[in-house]
Formats: C-alpha cells, structure tokens, sequence
C-alpha cells in the first residue's frame, strides 16, 4: 500500500468517524425524545384514570362507562410507559433507521444518476473533440494532397510534349517486348 493511498484511508476513517459520531448523538437525542415523550404519554394515561376515577365519584360516568373509560387511558399509560423502557427506544430507534436508510438509498440513486451524468457528458464532449481533431487531420491531409496533385498537373501542362516523349534506351526493348508477347 503506498503512503497516498494510506493517506486516502486515513482520511476516509476520518470523515467516516465524524459521521459516526455526528449519529450516536443524533441516536442518543432520539432516544431522550422518545423517553420525554413516554413519560408524558404514560402521565396522559395516569391522569385519565385519576379523572375517570373521579368523574365516576361524582356521578358524571356510570360504574360501566368509567371501566371502559379506564381501561383506555390504562393502555395509554401502559404505552406510554413501554416507550420509556430501552425496548420502546430501540424499536422507535429502528423505525428512524428504516427512514434514514430509504433516505439514503435514495440520496445514494441521485449521486449515481449525476455521476453518470458527468461521466457521459464528459465522454460526450472527448469523443466530439477526438472526431473534430480527426476531421481536422482528414481535412489538411486531403488539402495537401490535393495541392501536390495541382502541382504536378501544371506543372505537367507546361513541360513540352517533347520532353515527355523521352525515352531511354533500354525502356524502348522492354515495351517491345511487351508488346510482341500480347
């Protein structure tokens, strides 16, 4: 492993620690919420039945209305109470869990989407700048041909047609002898 990419893994732990951090805290203020909130929940309950007790004293309720009365603020309490236990945390705890890792995943899908995005545009852009460089190169190689092409054509329209009509010694044989064999 080289020092840049001890480095990198060092840097990485880093940042990944401080995110750790930054969700036991969020972790432990859940869990104070959650516990204030059952606490409050369970005194809701506490109060309901103190109230149907009374209400139930002064005539205001029947005996079967305040046990109905009762019994639904005893289950207030008792939730209330089970959210104030490390298993109504934990489970409160799994549900923010369960959030944060759809919002995650969802926040992990649109960095993906993006990344793609540059990378295409980015390949995009270098194959249209690669085609324009070799059309460039196509366009000046032709250019240049075309050039010595029109060179050599004046330059062949004005030599005399004496001069063309040349040849050498031995070339007369060898097109004789061409032309015998056909």
């Amino acid at each position: 492993m080289s020092f840049r990419e001890i480095a990198v893994t060092i840097r990485a732990v880093n940042r990944a620690s401080n995110e750790f951090g930054r969700i036991k805290t969020d972790a432990e203020a859940l869990s104070t919420r959650i516990k204030s909130l059952g606490a409050a929940i369970a005194g809701i309950g506490a109060s309901g039945i103190a109230i149907g007790y009374i209400a139930n004293q002064f005539g205001l309720l029947n005996d079967a209305q305040a046990k109905v009365f009762n019994s639904a603020m005893m289950v207030v309490s008792v939730m209330g109470t089970f959210m104030t236990t490390s298993v109504g945390v934990a489970v409160a705890q799994k549900v923010y869990s369960a959030a944060c890792w759809v919002a995650t995943a969802a926040q992990n899908a649109l960095n993906i989407s993006y990344g793609t995005f540059l990378a295409l545009t980015g390949v995009g852009i270098a194959v249209i700048a690669a085609a324009a460089v070799a059309m460039y190169s196509f366009a000046n190689s032709m250019n240049t041909a075309t050039s010595s092409m029109q060179n050599f054509n004046s330059t062949a329209s004005q030599t005399s047609t004496a001069t063309r009509g040349i040849v050498r010694s031995g070339d007369m044989a060898i097109y004789r002898q061409g032309v015998e064999d056909t």
